[in-house]
């Protein structure tokens, strides 16, 4: 009843009916039991739960509007393989599902059974090629200032331990501290400059300290150090305040400051972290989306890593050709900007994975290379063997020394003076006014990688090649303005990269019932492309 009904409502097909189709049951009870346990009362059927998630972010809609329409959609009917007078569930039964594929990698392992249904349907293989991007997503907590965030821990804390142990927090209250922390902590611009912020901290500062004080005290109860806002006021404090030599509690300033990486942005979620890139500015994450774009199948994302905001693109590399070789769906070739490579990870991902590694190498931005001299580093000829460099004027180099550099190893060769010194081209090959010329040049195996990819990028061939990394930046647009990507729902790194998984599954959804395989069906010739033909011009 349920497909007649479903067909005759809708003769062409939603796509949520097309992926009923062509994939049959996307996620079966079997295989959620590790999810649930074996005695109990019975629970609702996972797999439904499971694609009720999918479909709510194919859609982008609540948990009580989801809910809804399982209970009045025809076609959320036909996907699910429910009765027509099925009464549903309670939407709260979502968020209950969510917060099992929090734990763990089980979000990941939801994203798998996907992929494993889509191999098995032939839609989907590996050895072919892929790309990646990343962008920004905001937090769903409000971003504060570092003023702000300084308040406002004192605030959480104090509303914490005032519901936990009121009796114990009334003989520390101040007078002030009604009007100070009565209310969630908001500050604009503050009058007075520098100096007022500094004093303002350090009066929150003040008032911290003094309830971390009295919570560590031995007399205090030891539940109280246990609760989470007092330990999160206690990292606050570490990250923004240092005790002078004077014993006094100060405000940390420029490079005083731990990195981005280690302070938090708000007391209420302390996975948002604050980031730059070129010219963007947010508090939260960084999600990295991998995606399949061979020309005769449909472009499926195949992983999806969820990072705090300063990881750094070329950090998740190694992870995304590790994840897709264990699920089998390495690629061939893999495309990517120029965050995400290296000649390092050009080389591994050759040698440990057989992947191709395509898209364009850092240029050298040194002052010799930019003003095209011939004295920069492609100029000097490597011996190799003897450990030695060879400059343009044929001077040989009299030392060779291993430096450790962010992480990477190069090999310095450094020339003598006397051969520097009175060179006619030293104005064009060094801009020191008495020391020689030395050159940093990565191990043998490296700089053949780095030398070769700077040429080859440089030729038409490989652009259009690498110019299919461009629809990585459509299907991240898509899961922004279809799917709600750009904003968590939801606070902390685990349950956003949840929200990641099901709308990564989302997109792959509709990416399914958009796709025609041209092999056994036809569009429609626009009329423009029947006058041309009519006209004798060939279309491609």
């Amino acid at each position: 009843m349920t497909v007649r009904t479903a067909w005759a409502a809708c003769p062409k097909g939603t796509p949520v009916m097309l992926m009923r189709d062509r994939l049959d049951v996307v996620f079966a009870d079997e295989d959620f039991t590790h999810l649930y346990p074996s005695d109990g009362r019975p629970g609702f059927s996972p797999g439904q739960l499971a694609l009720v998630s999918v479909l709510q972010f194919a859609e982008n809609l609540s948990d009580r509007a989801a809910a809804d329409a399982v209970r009045t959609r025809i076609d959320w009917k036909y996907g699910l393989g429910l009765e027509l007078d099925d009464p549903g569930f309670d939407h709260s039964v979502l968020s209950e599902f969510r917060a099992r594929l929090a734990e763990g990698s089980r979000a990941d392992q939801l994203l798998e059974l996907m992929l494993d249904r889509l191999v098995a349907a032939g839609l989907l293989k590996g050895r072919g090629r892929q790309r990646t991007d990343a962008t920004h997503v905001l937090a769903a907590v409000r971003r504060l200032s570092r003023l702000e965030l300084a308040g406002e821990s004192v605030r959480a804390a104090l509303e914490e331990i005032a519901e936990a142990d009121p009796d114990w927090l009334v003989p520390l209250i101040e007078p002030e501290w009604a009007k100070r922390y009565g209310r969630k902590v908001e500050i604009g611009k503050v009058s007075g400059g520098k100096v007022a912020v500094r004093e303002r901290a350090e009066e929150f500062g003040r008032d911290g300290q003094k309830l971390l004080t009295a919570v560590w005290a031995a007399d205090a109860p030891d539940r109280l150090r246990m609760l989470r806002q007092v330990e999160i006021l206690r990292r606050v404090w570490a990250h923004q305040y240092y005790w002078d030599r004077e014993g006094q509690l100060r405000w940390r300033e420029g490079t005083a400051l731990p990195p981005a990486s280690l302070r938090f942005d708000s007391p209420y979620d302390t996975d948002a972290h604050y980031c730059v890139k070129r010219d963007v500015q947010w508090s939260g994450y960084r999600v990295h989306v991998t995606e399949s774009c061979d020309q005769d199948l449909p472009h499926l994302v195949t992983h999806v890593a969820t990072t705090i905001a300063p990881v750094q693109d070329g950090q998740l590399t190694e992870k995304i050709h590790d994840d897709l070789a264990t699920r089998r769906l390495a690629p061939a070739e893999h495309v990517v900007d120029t965050a995400y490579l290296s000649p390092a990870q050009i080389e591994r991902a050759q040698r440990v994975h057989g992947i191709t590694l395509l898209g364009p190498v850092l240029a050298d931005n040194s002052r010799q290379a930019k003003a095209d001299s011939g004295f920069d580093k492609t100029a000097f000829a490597i011996d190799w063997g003897n450990e030695q460099a060879i400059c343009p004027r044929g001077a040989t180099s009299v030392s060779w020394t291993e430096l450790h550099i962010s992480g990477h190893t190069y090999l310095q060769a450094r020339f003598a003076e006397r051969d520097c010194t009175p060179c006619p081209d030293r104005a064009r090959c060094t801009s020191s006014a008495t020391g020689s010329r030395s050159i940093a040049v990565l191990p043998q195996a490296l700089h053949e990688i780095q030398i070769r990819n700077r040429l080859d990028q440089q030729t038409e061939l490989w652009q259009r090649r690498y110019a299919i990394r461009a629809g990585i930046e459509s299907t991240l647009s898509e899961n922004v303005r279809a799917h709600g990507l750009r904003r968590s729902r939801y606070r902390g790194l685990t349950r956003t990269h949840v929200q990641h998984v099901l709308t990564a599954m989302a997109c792959n959804l509709s990416r399914l019932a958009n796709w025609h395989d041209t092999t056994s069906s036809t569009r429609r010739a626009s009329r423009l492309q029947t006058l041309c033909t009519a006209a004798g011009f060939t279309i491609i």
